[in-house]
């Protein structure tokens, strides 16, 4: 013992105080707070001498124990130094205060590589210091393992045991799992753990969730298939197989509680579940009193058959006696055309997006405009996806995704930069385990050492819309999801003529049946045979919308106050009942028209038309119309301004 330490610790003293006054000694503190801290070190310890005893006691009288004595340094230097275990009804019933300094004495290096790793995933000071400094000394003393011992095993008794504490508030508990989650990033970017944290994980084994399926031998059934499945399905193939059994399971044991066995199973049973499975309503994360899709409905119908046929191919003995769902028993699924984006409503978003604050948002939803890649598809891309090929371009490699293929697809220059921009921005990042191989991946889309979710591509839509002024039904914002830019890129390329092998490859399609849903939608051929049939009928046909007169002859037509539009060679004779063209004006609105000064009578002349035109609209409540003639007259008045405005330049002799 040091003379220093000597003037703090005697012979009389706890054999606690001589450690604790031998640590404040090597933390440099004041004299003053020296003998401060021992003083009420030793008001403690005489009170309550065998800490472990202590530790026993009702977590509000420890708390009461400690207001009362400020003895809470030497409580914390404890824990952290493995003489006493501070158990987590404790910890998260204090205030953490103080920990820090006790912690960073013990392990500066450790405290500094942490947070060193947040500094580089770009860390809020606020947010470091409440993972690094606040709760790291928390799980060392609960846990008793010095920072770099800590492991996955550790976490996850941390976890366990956090969700058994009575003695903190909900939103203490919600904070703590926050913290964890990113204690948990932390360790994975510092290389000590194997796996990164994920949100959103249905929890527990298979085993684990076939436990809400009350009849044992049902439910030994259930978990026997999805082993035998489990082997040639994707994870969240076995999730979804899982969700439909337990419904199956759970259906039975309310509707029919003497089914125990599959071998009971009748016809009946059969067509009871067929029609509560039509109008139930979502359970479980997307529970709201709402009945479930049809898709949802056919997929768990599909499930019961599959699972009930195969039992039985495979001779298992418990099975049905005999074929109890068929083919028609399957409901119909609907078959919509492609939502794909009016170009003008195209247009319009795509320019809001260029001007979005998170560069993210931004590059993705480009990328998924200018490529057609599925949402999925977009967030597995990989750092190294854009390869150049020399003469025929750069172009995008494609991950296996929903289909388990593998596709390239042409990249234009501004899309080129866009990735570019992002590569640069997101910086190196710790490569995350493929979820499909297990292999350090890469991912394009990573951000302060996590992937990147959906979410934001989704606000990104939602925030460009807005700024567009894109009115859905009713007024409200037009919803855009992300998977209509694709319908929307391959409608473009069927209007432009690519022929369906091109645009089957381009999407990735394994069948031609999804890309023929295309060429229904946007063919050339059948565009044009339309217009040739619609010519020769359209004089003895009359057509006529609600509330209006029948359509006149066609000059009558173009100088009446129907829906027309001066353009370069006449007048379009789209009638009303077709509605708003989509494809009305989208030069004159386009970023690349340039008009010259000679064309400056003729804009004029159009100039004219279009405010004539919008005026009719506005009387007729046409909003659609409004709008998209609001953007013509706004577009032809910039480029008169420009050209009117333009300086005059003369040749010198």
């Amino acid at each position: 013992m040091t003379a220093a330490v000597a003037r703090f610790a005697t012979e009389h003293d706890h054999l606690l105080l001589d450690g604790y006054a031998r640590f404040c000694h090597r933390a440099d503190f004041p004299d003053r707070a020296l003998r401060d801290r021992l003083r009420l070190a030793r008001l403690f310890l005489a009170e309550h001498p065998d800490l472990k005893e202590w530790m026993t006691r009702p977590t509000r009288t420890r708390l009461a124990d400690l207001r009362r004595i400020q003895a809470w340094p030497l409580l914390s230097w404890a824990g952290l130094s493995e003489r006493v275990h501070l158990d987590l009804d404790l910890l998260a019933a204090k205030d953490l205060g103080g920990m820090s300094a006790t912690a960073r004495q013990l392990w500066p290096e450790q405290f500094e590589r942490l947070w060193a790793t947040a500094r580089r995933l770009e860390w809020s000071y606020y947010w470091g210091r409440s993972v690094i400094d606040q709760f790291v000394p928390a799980v060392i003393a609960w846990s008793q393992i010095p920072i770099a011992s800590i492991n996955a095993e550790t976490l996850d008794g941390f976890a366990t045991t956090l969700e058994e504490v009575t003695s903190a508030s909900a939103t203490t508990l919600k904070q703590w799992r926050g913290r964890l989650f990113g204690l948990r990033q932390l360790l994975f970017e510092c290389g000590q753990l194997p796996q990164p944290p994920q949100r959103g994980l249905v929890g527990g084994s298979t085993e684990q969730r076939l436990a809400a399926v009350p009849a044992p031998g049902i439910r030994r059934a259930m978990t026997r298939y999805v082993a035998a499945r489990a082997a040639v399905l994707s994870r969240s193939s076995v999730n979804g197989l899982v969700n439909d059994l337990i419904l199956f399971g759970e259906f039975l044991a309310g509707q029919f509680p003497d089914i125990t066995s599959l071998t009971q199973l009748e016809r009946r049973h059969i067509e009871a579940f067929l029609g509560w499975n039509r109008t139930r309503t979502w359970r479980g994360r997307v529970a709201r009193d709402q009945r479930v899709s049809v898709s949802a409905m056919h997929g768990t119908v599909l499930t019961v058959r599959n699972f009930l046929d195969d039992i039985t191919l495979w001779g298992w003995a418990d099975r049905p006696p005999h074929r109890l769902i068929f083919a028609s028993d399957v409901p119909r699924l609907p078959r919509p055309l492609p939502r794909a984006l009016a170009p003008d409503t195209d247009t319009a978003l795509i320019t809001a997006v260029g001007n979005l604050d998170d560069l993210f948002a931004r590059s993705a939803i480009l990328l998924l405009r200018r490529t057609g890649l599925r949402l999925g598809e977009c967030l597995d891309l990989e750092l190294s996806c854009v390869i150049d090929y020399g003469p025929t371009g750069t172009w995008l490699r494609v991950p296996l995704g929903k289909l388990g293929t593998e596709r390239a697809v042409p990249l234009d220059a501004a899309t080129v930069a866009a990735l570019d921009a992002w590569a640069q921005h997101r910086g190196p990042q710790r490569p995350h385990p493929h979820p499909r191989t297990g292999k350090p991946t890469d991912f394009l889309f990573a951000e302060h050492g996590r992937r990147l979710s959906a979410w934001r591509i989704r606000e990104g839509l939602r925030a460009a819309a807005t700024v567009a002024g894109l009115a859905g039904p009713g007024g409200q914002t037009l919803v855009v999801t992300p998977h209509q830019l694709r319908h929307t890129y391959a409608t473009e390329l069927a209007n432009a003529g690519m022929s369906l092998q091109a645009l089957m490859a381009i999407l990735g399609h394994v069948t031609p049946e999804m890309t023929l849903r295309y060429a229904t939608l946007a063919s050339p051929t059948l565009r044009t045979a339309y217009d040739q049939a619609i010519g020769k009928v359209r004089k003895a046909l009359p057509i006529a919308p609600v509330g209006q007169p029948i359509v006149p002859a066609k000059i009558d037509w173009i100088a009446s106050e129907f829906l027309k539009t001066r353009i370069a060679h006449g007048y379009c004779s789209r009638h009303l009942a077709a509605g708003a063209c989509p494809y009305a004006n989208i030069c004159e609105t386009c970023d690349n028209f340039v008009p010259a000064p000679e064309h400056l009578p003729l804009m004029h002349d159009q100039l004219s038309d279009i405010r004539q035109l919008r005026a009719d609209a506005e009387q007729r409540r046409w909003t659609d119309e409004i709008k998209r003639h609001d953007r013509v007259i706004n577009a032809l008045e910039h480029h008169c301004s420009r050209l009117e405005n333009a300086p005059t330049t003369t040749r010198s002799p």
